[in-house]
């Protein structure tokens, strides 16, 4: 059985921290002055790999210094934008923007799609959706959007169905129909759901935490999904001032740039990072 009070109280205090974080901070409402330099907040795989490239390879043709500071979380780098301590953030998907903006009063707006990560089901313990037992506890993300995914995954399995009409993105287990296994869901922080496979049936892992941990969504995952018409693309974000900023605005083309589209392919060619477009 699943002893989660290490894990709990990790995610508890990252689910403060997201809600308290930015209170009483507004995103800066004038652009940084970045001179052709762009500090990014990102997390390190596949992002800071991304951005590593760029600066090593592409940012001098363009007239860009890259500097890439990493982080572990889901939190500290929309902070980080939002106080302008960094130019812009690349580790986000758009609905886990909306959902961080509404909750902490912050106005920082996405500047370009890069990636998709497919989500996927991974388990240390069964070999197939199938295995999973009757009363098996799954790990989800605990942050609303991605908790949401996951359970439009678990769905897509074939393990729940979700309610006529429901939303994907802002389901929560209380839009859940039907759970013909009574799986428990365990709602993590992102980063620790890689470490709760040794306590629990089966968890639904970020893709770039499953990277981290070695694993792959064609290779490894139980289930994951399509990148196919995916709405998850990873954003390059900053704040509305610094999306007008020159130099981040030609970040955004070099993300988007065939240059960048094979290094991803190239790079991750089991398919656990693809290109957005």
């Amino acid at each position: 059985m699943f002893n989660r009070r290490a894990l709990l109280a990790a995610s508890a205090a990252t689910a403060t921290v997201f809600t308290l974080a930015a209170c009483g901070d507004e995103s800066a409402s004038e652009p940084t002055e970045t001179g052709g330099t762009v500090v990014v907040a990102a997390t390190p795989v596949p992002h800071a790999d991304i951005l590593n490239y760029i600066a090593e390879n592409l940012a001098e043709d363009a007239g860009l210094t890259i500097e890439v500071e990493e982080f572990t979380d889901y939190v500290q780098p929309n902070v980080a934008t939002a106080d302008g301590s960094v130019d812009a953030n690349f580790f986000q998907t758009e609905p886990y923007l909306d959902e961080y903006n509404a909750a902490n009063g912050t106005d920082l707006v996405t500047v370009a799609p890069v990636h998709i990560e497919p989500l996927g089901l991974y388990s240390n313990g069964v070999a197939s959706v199938e295995e999973i037992p009757e009363g098996g506890q799954i790990a989800i993300p605990g942050d609303g959007s991605n908790g949401g995914r996951a359970l439009a995954l678990l769905a897509d399995a074939g393990l729940i169905t979700l309610a006529d009409g429901v939303d994907a993105t802002l389901a929560t287990e209380d839009d859940i129909a039907e759970n013909p296994k009574n799986l428990e869901f365990v709602p993590l922080e992102a980063a620790q759901l890689a470490l709760s496979l040794e306590d629990v049936d089966a968890a639904v892992i970020n893709g770039n935490y499953a990277l981290e941990a070695d694993l792959s969504p064609a290779e490894d995952a139980l289930h994951s999904e399509s990148p196919e018409g995916n709405p998850y693309a990873n954003y390059l974000v900053a704040t509305a001032a610094n999306a007008e900023n020159e130099d981040v605005l030609k970040l955004a083309e070099l993300l988007q740039s065939d240059e960048v589209k094979q290094f991803i392919l190239d790079t991750w060619a089991d398919g656990s990072v693809v290109p957005a477009s």
